[in-house]
């Protein structure tokens, strides 16, 4: 259902009861204890709750809470999951890697944009772990991120800006940065008063 959010939303009863399963999705327990369940599930790994950070089809999960308006969601768990369960351990990348596949999310997440659908040329935008970043472009133009009071507290983006314009959607077209383009944000260690929790 990457292709129809409404559709979706709709089907679980509404936006406010969509984003109140995803919050449950994050935090139920497994039901039995962990090596029972892994013990029948061994590939289940780097879970959250439900939430399989190891399991590819799950990489867009997080970024629903932009499409639900609640896009401090997204960015603090994005980044939680990029804390806990891909470090610099050797327990650093959860299940199998599959071709690049999670390696892809991980550069995405870190550079705090990820294209939530197949196909559509769009970003959803999340926390990135940088403070200014610098992707050169075909044709020698860059798409430059620049993250203003960045840190491990300060992961709440307070506005978003793409060449000057606001973005208000979190969500950026492929297009605008394949010309070339900045991308400035301005981090907090909350929610903006806007959309306090």
């Amino acid at each position: 259902m990457l292709h129809d959010f409404p559709g979706l939303f709709e089907l679980m009863g509404g936006p406010a009861a969509a984003e109140a399963r995803l919050d449950e999705l994050f935090r139920e327990g497994l039901g039995r204890c962990r090596f029972e369940f892994w013990s029948k599930f061994p590939d289940s790994t780097g879970l959250i709750g439900q939430f399989v950070a190891g399991n590819e089809p799950s990489f867009s999960t997080p970024f629903l809470y932009n499409r639900l308006g609640a896009p401090w969601k997204t960015q603090k768990r994005v980044r939680s999951i990029l804390s806990a369960h891909f470090n610099d351990t050797i327990h650093g990348i959860p299940g199998d890697e599959d071709g690049g596949g999670m390696s892809a999310w991980v550069v995405f997440a870190m550079m705090g944009f990820y294209p939530v659908t197949p196909g559509v040329p769009q970003y959803d935008l999340c926390s990135p772990v940088f403070d200014e970043i610098e992707i050169a472009l075909p044709g020698g133009g860059t798409f430059q991120i620049v993250a203003r009071g960045n840190s491990r507290d300060n992961k709440y983006i307070q506005r978003a800006e793409l060449n000057g314009d606001p973005v208000t959607d979190y969500r950026i077209p492929h297009a605008t940065i394949a010309q070339g383009a900045v991308l400035h944000l301005e981090m907090g260690d909350a929610p903006p008063a806007d959309a306090q929790p």
